[in-house]
């Protein structure tokens, strides 16, 4: 796993073979985050990443300047590589969590600009993700939330829907956070 772009450019963290997780491909990142730079400005921006994995995306937004990035994974292995890279990179700003993204959101008091999801795609509980993170208290007004899900889904008819990326197998759906 390499780091794009910003302060960690060109780092590699090798994952563990025994590893479950599906990595969000180099591609589909590069063309997620140059995708987001219309959306949101990373300098100090506070940023959720549920259902962290390998940490690839928590890590590319602290390399881009987020201000903080809280990662919850559930995963013992996957939590423990992701504290293993955030002792590395030594980052004050990253905030590694283990716990259940079910669990975490709707007793989460913190709020964020930008919230990013990587569930399972085999998770039944996918296709209620965007009004369970909408209608919680964490996506800031205007804030945006992400969800990298399969291609048998299609969230465009939800109130919140922007726009859906696909990259390859890989696709996003965008929802934004309207204050109300």
């Amino acid at each position: 796993m390499r780091v794009i772009t910003g302060k960690y450019k060109g780092r590699r963290f090798d994952i563990p073979s025994k590893f479950k997780a599906r990595p969000t491909t180099d591609f589909a990142k590069e063309n997620l985050f140059n995708v987001l730079r219309a959306y949101v400005d990373f300098e100090g921006l506070r940023a959720l990443d549920l259902f962290a994995g390998t940490g690839s995306i928590s890590i590319e937004l602290l390399s881009r300047g987020c201000r903080r990035v809280v990662s919850v994974e559930k995963d013992a292995l996957h939590y423990a590589f992701i504290q293993s890279i955030a002792d590395k990179l030594n980052d004050e700003a990253w905030l590694p969590l283990r716990g259940d993204v079910l669990r975490f959101v709707p007793q989460c008091r913190e709020t964020f600009g930008l919230v990013f999801a990587d569930p399972p795609y085999a998770l039944k509980a996918l296709d209620s993700l965007p009004d369970l993170v909408l209608k919680s208290q964490i996506l800031a007004d205007d804030g945006l939330f992400v969800l990298e899900h399969g291609k048998d889904y299609d969230f465009s008819s939800h109130p919140s829907f922007v726009e859906h990326r696909a990259y390859g197998s890989v696709n996003f759906s965008f929802f934004r956070h309207v204050a109300s």
